[in-house]
């Protein structure tokens, strides 16, 4: 944590199974139940790319995938990978599950 005196402090009500859930996180990465929150406030408050913004979610045809690895995305190419490191099924259709920089990754649906 930084400066106490930057600090802002309040109460946070958890029921009991969140509040476990939490804390077996907390330990399984070496943390305190306060550092683990604080982790994942600072992780899902970080500003949103346009990628994270427009095209998280979208589903892509696996015809649309070529084989050079480039998709075409709302007017950009961009280089895919696939999640489970399989071959593109043609038929098949496709969530862009992250995206980094100008690499999506995709998972089959």
């Amino acid at each position: 944590m930084g400066n106490k005196d930057h600090e802002k402090r309040f109460l946070l009500r958890l029921d009991q199974k969140l509040y476990e859930r939490l804390q077996s996180e907390a330990d399984e990465q070496g943390r305190s139940v306060n550092a683990h929150i604080v982790n994942i406030l600072n992780r899902t408050n970080t500003p949103a790319t346009f990628e994270k913004r427009q095209i998280i979610g979208k589903v892509i045809a696996g015809k649309d995938l070529s084989q050079s690895g480039l998709v075409l995305v709302s007017g950009i190419y961009y280089r895919y990978l696939l999640d489970d490191n399989g071959n593109v099924v043609e038929d098949a259709q496709y969530a862009i599950i992250e995206a980094n920089g100008n690499i999506l990754t995709l998972r089959r649906i």
